[in-house]
């Protein structure tokens, strides 16, 4: 894969850290947090994801000598080329759990390091949790929609180049339980699934024989694919002859796959044809540009698939393609800093922060998290970031707090979980929110507000630079 290294940014971060560097303040301190404005596809949620492989990539991020010799080629300073000749990111991460379900505007990240490391990692940290993020709430919103239905990651060959890689992890922690993609599935641990091309049988003088030949050779495992000729007049007609035989030397057929024509009326008739040969084990996949919305069509049409394999949509995240995730300065050279804007919604939150979860009596999502300032306990309201006629009492309320520690010194501070364990966590987790936030249309906002504290010193602050 890609070798992360130094030089995996943007340039105007190492301009920027030529400057700190040469005006003396490399060694100050900066606070910067890592949010994003707007949930994707038009939910009520985001899955968090990325965060393992961030850490991972933090830890042994180094500038080597081919960035060395192309940064002094492109004229940045000698004295600046010296110092990264050295860099390490020694700084501390705060974070919520990977998998953890999060909303438009509260931090999800929170770096502390010396000014110059923590520009330096801006985009490289924007690039990994951005794509993941996405991914695993898309697969999250098809995962809702299929009803206890398998998703199996089919998307690497429609990735942009190696997205595929790191979207086959972002889609188990959504919610898939296989990939196609045998890469991702050495390095991350995730089962591995596939079936049979077009092309194989079209390598055969005919289909029935192609099926015999790959159920002798995957005989636990296969799954024919029968839309090759003709779906019910051919392709399902032998994967029955094929799997009565497969009986008689005590193997079963798994499964069959329909990829084109109308799919819900071939599932409905393969069910039929299965069932009265005998074969109502076989479980029927279907493929072909699936996403939620057509999961969920076609599962409301009562199409009785059990297995959806999901490419394109999954892997770039259609149609959205991106997370609109930042990254913002918030204290500096041990004073809170702002941004304004225009546009009320980006004026950015001062001050070094923890985000609460208001949880119910049963350990549930009230709705509600409050972004406070990081040493505040006693938090009785929370205000709309934008609107001060908005508020609510959270007084008396379990509250979680959302931001844990898990670098410091630039060191890993606990060992890297299996992805099913992050998976399930994230599976818990929304299992805690209402439903209405997860509507697949129109879903309800989940309320993220300030604390008195947090707004008193927005606002403070800008007024402090009107006047300026």
């Amino acid at each position: 894969m890609l070798d992360i290294t130094g030089t995996y940014t943007d340039q105007y971060q190492l301009t920027m850290g030529q400057v700190y560097f040469l005006k003396g303040h490399s060694h100050h301190t900066a606070i910067f947090d890592y949010f994003f404005r707007k949930a994707p596809f038009n939910g009520g949620y985001a899955i968090f994801a990325g965060l393992q492989n961030l850490l991972e990539t933090l830890k042994d991020l180094r500038f080597n000598e081919k960035d060395l010799a192309f940064l002094k080629e492109i004229g940045l300073n000698a004295e600046y080329l010296n110092y990264l000749k050295d860099f390490r990111f020694s700084g501390k991460v705060y974070s919520v759990r990977e998998g953890e379900v999060v909303f438009p505007g509260e931090p999800i990240i929170r770096i502390e390091a010396s000014i110059i490391e923590a520009q330096i990692i801006e985009t490289l940290l924007l690039n990994i949790l951005n794509f993941q993020t996405l991914i695993a709430t898309k697969a999250s919103r098809m995962k809702e929609q299929a009803k206890g239905g398998k998703l199996i990651d089919f998307g690497l060959r429609r990735a942009q180049g190696p997205g595929g890689y790191y979207a086959s992890r972002a889609a188990i922690i959504g919610g898939f339980e296989a990939t196609s993609n045998t890469r991702a599935g050495r390095d991350f641990g995730i089962p591995v699934s596939g079936t049979m091309a077009h092309s194989f049988i079209q390598s055969y003088e005919d289909e029935l024989t192609a099926f015999r030949d790959f159920s002798e050779s995957h005989p636990d495992n296969t799954v024919l694919l029968v839309d090759t000729y003709d779906t019910l007049k051919s392709g399902i007609p032998n994967a029955i002859k094929v799997g009565k035989e497969m009986k008689t030397r005590g193997h079963k057929l798994k499964g069959i796959r329909l990829d084109s024509g109308d799919l819900a009326y071939l599932a409905r008739k393969s069910r039929e044809m299965l069932d009265n040969a005998g074969l109502d084990y076989v479980k029927i996949a279907a493929s072909n540009q699936l996403d939620e919305h057509l999961i969920k069509s076609l599962l409301d049409q009562g199409a009785p698939i059990d297995i959806f394999g999901v490419g394109t949509s999954l892997v770039t995240g259609q149609p959205d393609a991106a997370l609109d995730g930042v990254y913002k300065l918030a204290y500096f050279m041990d004073e809170p800093r702002i941004k304004l804007s225009e546009t009320i919604a980006k004026i950015t939150l001062p001050h070094k922060k923890q985000v609460y979860r208001m949880l119910d009596e049963k350990g549930d999502f009230t709705g509600s998290d409050v972004i406070c300032l990081f040493d505040e306990e006693n938090i009785d309201w929370m205000i709309h970031p934008y609107d001060p006629l908005k508020f609510k009492s959270v007084e008396g309320q379990e509250k979680e707090a959302l931001l844990k520690p898990v670098m410091e010194n630039g060191e890993i501070l606990s060992p890297a979980l299996d992805l099913s364990e992050i998976a399930k966590y994230s599976n818990e987790r929304l299992k805690k929110l209402p439903q209405e936030y997860k509507r697949f249309f129109n879903p309800h906002i989940y309320k993220v507000g300030l604390s008195r504290k947090l707004k008193e010193e927005r606002d403070r602050l800008i007024e402090e630079h009107k006047m300026k």
